[in-house]
């Protein structure tokens, strides 16, 4: 016994499910972050929201911008720089208080709102550049 034709064109067999569902551990839906997407031939869907968005073309060949941090006084810093306070600066959930002129270890920089990362007095901590100025490369 055979299936109609209607019943043919709107099944979805666990075959053509397989070749829709897709979900990359890089890709995730732009309004709930949520990684179950139904990738479609010309567009991506979230399974839990329903959101749709057409899919991006990979970028060629572009290199990331690099960051460039300066201290307080306008000066490039770079991993391995040695930085000094310029201000006196209390550490939040300590007692500790950072005083002016107090030297760091050599630095590494990262991403987000405080580029610094550190160490000062025996601790690690992660500073804002404007509150530093530049010692030794």
């Amino acid at each position: 016994m055979g299936a109609s034709e209607e019943e043919k064109q709107g099944a979805l067999t666990s075959e053509t499910f397989n070749s829709i569902l897709y979900t990359p551990m890089s890709m995730e839906c732009p309004l709930c972050t949520m990684d179950e997407i139904l990738v479609l031939a010309d567009h991506n869907e979230c399974v839990t929201c329903g959101h749709e968005w057409k899919p991006e073309a990979p970028p060629e060949d572009e290199a990331p911008e690099e960051r460039i941090v300066k201290d307080a006084h306008g000066n490039v810093l770079e991993n391995g720089d040695i930085v000094a306070m310029i201000k006196d600066l209390k550490l939040k959930g300590t007692s500790e208080v950072l005083k002016t002129g107090t030297k760091s270890k050599p630095i590494r920089l990262r991403d987000g709102d405080h580029e610094i990362d550190c160490k000062m007095n025996g601790l690690s901590i992660a500073l804002k550049a404007m509150y530093v100025k530049k010692v030794m490369s």
